[in-house]
């Protein structure tokens, strides 16, 4: 099993597995950037100011992007908020495929609901599957449809090694990526919605009386690390 990370390093000088960055955008699907050569691993390391590309390994093959995937959802998310169609108290209702959708997840039964903040603070954490299904039937009316819409903004954004199938990255033979395009999707993530940037940080939120902690383990051991996304294929 293979570790998928996508974040950025926002100090001026970081150093990690020996590669030395400046303001970066970091994809690194692959466990460490010491095994990025192996047969199944890429990785990417971009300047964020300049787009300069540091390190590259294999940044274009094609990759199942696992619960990187979220962070499309998110980012439609996060346009969806900022133009007004949908507000960080809008329910989301959790429909009985949402809720089918295997863990991790955040457990909405068929049928309930929750804001829209706390399904995107339990993707950003936990990195819930049925939140990100109920945000894509939310926003797109239907998982398949959330899906297109997310290829067509992958394609406005550059991102023309991706095709998006579901709104969690569950495995799917016809959805996939590539570093490149996965480093691209963070810095437009920063640069296009920094007011809500901030939720990649987040390492744990309340959930009823329940907290539900983060499993980003550089958020807070690594200085400079912000977060975005984690995943296994």
């Amino acid at each position: 099993m293979r570790q998928a990370l996508s974040g950025l390093v926002s100090k001026s000088s970081f150093s990690f597995k020996a590669v030395m960055v400046a303001a970066l955008a970091m994809t690194i699907i692959a466990a460490d950037v010491a095994s990025a050569l192996a047969a199944k691993s890429a990785a990417i390391v971009v300047d964020a100011k300049t787009g300069k590309v540091l390190y590259s390994a294999d940044a274009n093959g094609r990759r199942y992007p696992a619960s990187l995937t979220k962070m499309m959802t998110l980012y439609l998310t996060f346009e969806a908020l900022a133009k007004g169609r949908v507000s960080k108290n809008t329910p989301v209702p959790y429909s009985a495929h949402a809720a089918a959708q295997p863990p991790t997840k955040l457990g909405v039964r068929a049928g309930g609901s929750v804001p829209v903040e706390t399904a995107i603070l339990s993707m950003v954490t936990k990195s819930a599957n049925d939140s990100a299904t109920a945000l894509g039937e939310l926003l797109g009316g239907s998982e398949d449809n959330f899906a297109r819409m997310m290829t067509a903004k992958a394609r406005q954004l550059g991102m023309n090694g991706t095709v998006f199938r579901n709104a969690n990255g569950l495995p799917d033979p016809g959805q996939f990526t590539t570093a490149h395009d996965m480093a691209m999707l963070g810095i437009a993530l920063r640069e296009h919605f920094p007011q809500y940037y901030g939720y990649f940080s987040q390492r744990s939120f309340l959930y009823g009386r329940q907290r539900i902690n983060g499993h980003n383990r550089l958020l807070g051991r690594i200085k400079g690390v912000d977060g975005i996304k984690t995943g296994y294929t």
